[in-house]
């Protein structure tokens, strides 16, 4: 299963007290305790450090020989998933010579971002990053962004499914839209993550829904949001379909459409775009390195991930998670992820 969808989302860990990294962007009288909350969290990062600078003490910087692969959320979430299959793809095919991932959540994935910038020249420490920690990025104000890091190759990517319990009234996406039209205090959205709320925020914004009248009960996975309907606490959810395939499997929801541009293969599931609605957000994975590392050391991490990506072992992967492959490396790569970071950087601004 997958972070958050992508807290962004994705993590699964516990949080610290009173903080929700998945909550909807902070309204202006809650700004100060959100920053004070973010403050708190980069703290953590100190306890962090220690760790890393044995690692690289001992390991070296030969990502050939020893490679740290981080994930920015708590064990179980899509990051931690993306994470994982890469290390034994690379075990596997005896790519490395010693791979290990390391957790570091909290604050949308940004806590463990701004660790990563704090490693300067160390190409054998890996993240994944990925459209829920840029939202974090801009829903906190966090004071690093990728700009801060050097972009690798985006590789996956994946899409939420729009959903009600399987004896819900809106037996179609129209029918829901209708509802939702017509009183959106009582249509009540829920998800898994901060990418799941951007996907319902677009969707109100292409259905011509003002997103401030969005009634969102964020949750800390697929699994939560699943509850959320199954007990009537929300009418709808929005979260990634490998969140909640089992369920509709089960013919306990009802799915109403996919936030895909186009169907997946062997689902039959319209894409909401078909439906009118040209809601294509995708939930896409991105290897970041470091800064300061050298041109010859990029090439190298690039070389890596490409070789990664062609084994047996990683394909089996993205058949078994759903993930739609969308390699992109160099000069192409930055470009898309400018534009990314602008359109993401957009939609939350309608959640504020």
């Amino acid at each position: 299963m997958r972070e958050a969808r992508e807290p962004a989302s994705d993590p699964v860990s516990e949080p610290p007290p009173g903080h929700d990294p998945d909550r909807p962007a902070a309204r202006p009288g809650r700004r100060r305790l959100v920053m004070a909350i973010y403050a708190a969290f980069a703290a953590l990062v100190i306890g962090a450090a220690a760790f890393f600078s044995v690692t690289s003490a001992s390991g070296g910087s030969d990502i050939r020989a020893n490679l740290t692969l981080i994930a920015p959320a708590g064990p179980g979430g899509g990051w931690d998933t993306f994470q994982r299959e890469s290390q034994q793809a690379m075990r596997a095919n005896k790519l490395v010579n010693n791979v290990q991932v390391v957790n570091i959540p909290g604050a949308a994935g940004t806590i463990a971002l701004g660790k990563l910038t704090t490693m300067g020249g160390q190409p054998n420490k890996l993240m994944v990053s990925g459209t829920g920690l840029v939202a974090g990025v801009a829903q906190l104000d966090a004071p690093v962004d990728h700009g801060d890091a050097t972009p690798i190759a985006r590789v996956v990517e994946e899409y939420d499914v729009v959903v009600v319990k399987a004896d819900s009234p809106y037996r179609t996406l129209d029918d829901l839209v209708t509802a939702w039209k017509q009183d959106p205090a009582k249509v009540s959205w829920t998800g898994g993550g901060t990418f799941d709320q951007l996907v319902s925020t677009d969707l109100a914004l292409k259905a011509g829904i003002d997103p401030g009248a969005l009634t969102y009960i964020p949750k800390s996975g697929g699994g939560e949001a699943t509850t959320a309907l199954l007990n009537g606490t929300a009418v709808a959810a929005t979260s990634g379909y490998m969140d909640m395939a089992d369920q509709i499997e089960a013919g306990r929801l009802r799915a109403l459409g996919l936030a895909a541009p186009q169907r997946l293969p062997g689902v039959d599931i319209p894409t909401l775009t078909e439906q009118g609605y040209e809601t294509t957000l995708a939930n896409w994975r991105m290897v970041v390195a470091p800064p300061g590392i050298t041109a010859k050391q990029k090439s190298d991490i690039v070389d890596l991930v490409t070789a990664t990506v062609a084994t047996p072992e990683w394909k089996s992967a993205q058949q078994r998670n759903r993930w739609t492959p969308v390699f992109l490396t160099g000069p192409e790569l930055d470009s898309w992820l400018a534009q990314e970071e602008k359109r993401i950087a957009a939609l939350v601004e309608e959640l504020k």
